[in-house]
């Protein structure tokens, strides 16, 4: 397994939110997280990239210990994380954010990356040199996705990607976030409110519930299981 969690408690200081949660990310899958609000998927994801107060447990990540690095640090290693907000920087044009997003190259490199970006996303194309926060809210999402492309990551974590948007336009950007995973062999995880449309697309799910892992399995059989999908996530069988 690319990424492990084992058994982790975290939260913001004295607002305690997961408790000995566990998990496995499968490798060049896409793992769903899925449950009511305030459940715990965000915190899970920053939890993941160091972002939050850990109280007990482990996280792995190709065997190494990355509780206790700093975010710049796991990004290093191989892991992006996209927020729900904030993604991008709204006054910076598509190619200065995406120049941004590869701070941590040699400029040669983050030149070279930002094009490739470019390419890999080419609604974006005609856009360099517009400024971000003139974009509607799906060519946003796209430009994050492009951000992260930069860096070369192993693994992405996606926070509510598709909130706000319209139907169709979420539609796309899940298919962006589908193709990632079969185009570039990525590992995948997904944290979504949209329960049914999240387990259709996933491969492997987690179903968090007052910050306690409920279940760990196939996102298909999740979608199906009776009692599961009607309590905790509104999903009744058709």
């Amino acid at each position: 397994m690319t990424l492990k969690i084992e058994k982790v408690s975290a939260g913001y200081r004295n607002l305690h939110v997961l408790f000995d949660a566990s998990s496995s990310m499968e490798d060049e899958k896409i793992t769903v997280l899925v449950g009511p609000n305030g459940s715990g998927k965000s915190t899970l994801l920053k939890t993941i990239m160091g972002i939050t107060e850990i109280y007990s447990g482990d996280i792995y990540f190709n065997g190494t210990r990355i509780i206790g690095l700093p975010p710049h640090e796991i990004t290093k290693l191989g892991i992006s994380y996209l927020p729900q907000v904030y993604s991008t920087f709204a006054n910076l044009t598509i190619r200065e954010n995406l120049t941004m997003a590869g701070y941590i190259l040699g400029k040669e490199e983050a030149n070279e990356r930002a094009k490739k970006a470019l390419e890999d996303f080419p609604v974006l194309v005609g856009y360099s040199n517009r400024r971000a926060g003139t974009l509607s809210g799906g060519e946003r999402q796209m430009l994050a996705m492009a951000m992260a492309m930069t860096r070369k990551p192993k693994v992405m974590l996606f926070d509510e990607p598709t909130a706000s948007l319209a139907p169709k336009v979420a539609f796309e950007v899940l298919s962006e976030i589908r193709k990632l995973r079969d185009d570039f062999k990525m590992t995948i995880v997904l944290a979504e409110q949209n329960a049914r449309r999240a387990l259709e697309m996933g491969d492997r799910a987690v179903l968090l519930v007052g910050g306690r892992v409920m279940y760990e399995g196939g996102s298909k059989e999740l979608l199906e299981h009776k009692e599961l999908g009607k309590v905790y996530l509104g999903i009744r069988q058709g």
